[in-house]
């Protein structure tokens, strides 16, 4: 699925996850109710007019088909349907976050964000049919798996505090498309330590542990290619950073994983 739209909008809004009570976005005077209604109308034609400029959409009559899971015979091994997970949950917590800046309160804004996210990231999988692309329903069952776990995150902080979902990017520098480029790309769950009230205050709460996926060699569809599913243990760099009194940019590590950070037991699945 194209993805532009989705990096234009993860970047912009939920990686600081800053306050955004004093974000104007040029329409301060109007309530909390127009804004949302305003930000979600202009992205979804913001979609619908690139998707007609960029996409091919409205070219084909609209059609569906399966792509598959975590195969090795599908596209991308299946990273780009953990890619459609993250980057859905990613945007659910950055509207959530924008909504409640604007008055809402915070089970309010963790709906309202990952409702806004679903619909959007759904209106683009539609889109898609539309296209060469097809709607992929394996596509739309992770777009809805990161809104629900975009609410839930946002809902239970206690929560957020231990757990994390992560992309993280070791680029190439080959490509423009990073959102894409799965071959330098993994996805992981992380266990902070730190979020544990009796690890809290130990030299533990640096440490946290991870769970992640990846794949390599299906774009050229190499005979060697990789299914990695990995367990590592890593420093906790949102408490580091949180230590060293870094505002609330530090909590970009709560959705980016910087590669090297970490010590990790790999398994092959093709093996």
């Amino acid at each position: 699925m194209p993805r532009f739209i989705i990096s234009l909008l993860v970047c912009c809004l939920p990686l600081s996850q800053a306050r955004a009570a004093d974000l104007d976005l040029g329409f301060s005077e109007l309530d909390k109710r127009q804004k949302l209604l305003l930000v979600n109308a202009g992205t979804l034609a913001f979609i619908t007019s690139w998707g007609i400029a960029k996409w091919d959409y409205g070219q084909r009559s609209p059609h569906m088909h399966s792509e598959g899971w975590f195969d090795n015979d599908v596209k991308e091994g299946g990273a780009d349907k953990l890619g459609h997970l993250w980057s859905t949950y990613a945007f659910s917590a950055g509207l959530s976050n924008l909504y409640e800046g604007w008055g809402y309160n915070q089970d309010q804004a963790a709906a309202y964000g990952a409702l806004s996210s679903f619909a959007i990231m759904g209106f683009m999988e539609v889109g898609d049919s539309f296209s060469n692309y097809g709607f992929a329903y394996e596509d739309m069952l992770m777009n809805t798996a990161g809104s629900v776990a975009g609410y839930l995150m946002y809902k239970y902080p206690e929560f957020a505090r231990k757990v994390d979902l992560r992309w993280e990017y070791d680029p190439a520098f080959d490509r423009t498309d990073f959102f894409t480029d799965y071959e330098h790309t993994k996805y992981l769950l992380a266990l902070q330590l730190s979020g544990f009230d009796r690890l809290k205050d130990t030299p533990l709460q640096y440490l946290e542990l991870q769970l992640g996926y990846y794949s390599r060699g299906f774009e050229t569809r190499r005979p060697d290619r990789e299914r990695n599913l990995y367990i590592g243990v890593g420093v906790n760099l949102t408490r580091v950073f949180e230590k060293a009194g870094c505002g609330d940019f530090c909590k970009v590590f709560h959705y980016y994983q910087p590669p090297h950070t970490y010590l990790s037991l790999d398994n092959d699945l093709n093996d």
